[in-house]
């Protein structure tokens, strides 16, 4: 019998994040709290989100409206890169820049790999190609275990997606 296999991914979905985007920009224009603070949130390329207003405490809670949305539409917000420094003054209004991260770096995917030589099944074998993972084992049972074992573990700070599961 072959070998079963799937891909360990970090990817986002843009639609999502489009929808979550809009829906947040919609309640900061028609909120009555965000009346006359400068509060707005708008795209800034594929991957950043850039969230203005008058006080750093509006542009967190518009950081909040924006992440709340992210979550009705689940979107991991693992993908979400906020600074620490929080939002920076920029001339009269405070700035927050967020980008979006995707895909899994090679120290995260030998992070993986540990994880799972170390805790998994002794059959299962994974494989870095590229910014995704590929776990191979002849037991599909073993697999299943795998992914219930990252998906248990909630110490690891990006998104990971199971994909090409065969």
């Amino acid at each position: 019998m072959a070998d079963s296999s799937f891909d360990i991914v970090s990817k986002i979905d843009h639609q999502e994040v489009a929808n979550a985007l809009n829906s947040a920009a919609r309640e900061v224009a028609t909120r009555y709290d965000f009346k006359n603070v400068g509060a707005s949130i708008e795209a800034s390329g594929e991957d950043k989100v850039i969230i203005k207003a008058n006080t750093e405490e509006r542009a967190n809670a518009v950081l909040d409206v924006f992440q709340t949305w992210l979550v009705k539409r689940k979107v991991s917000l693992k993908h979400l890169d906020v600074p620490e420094r929080g939002p920076q003054l920029s001339g009269k209004e405070y700035r927050l820049e967020l980008g979006l991260k995707e895909g899994i770096s090679q120290e995260n995917a030998k992070k993986i790999g540990k994880i799972i030589r170390d805790e998994g099944p002794k059959s299962v074998k994974s494989q870095i190609q590229g910014d995704e993972l590929r776990v191979t084992s002849k037991s599909r049972d073993d697999l299943q275990a795998v992914q219930a074992l990252l998906k248990g573990k909630d110490d690891l700070d990006f998104a990971i997606q199971f994909t090409n599961y065969r």
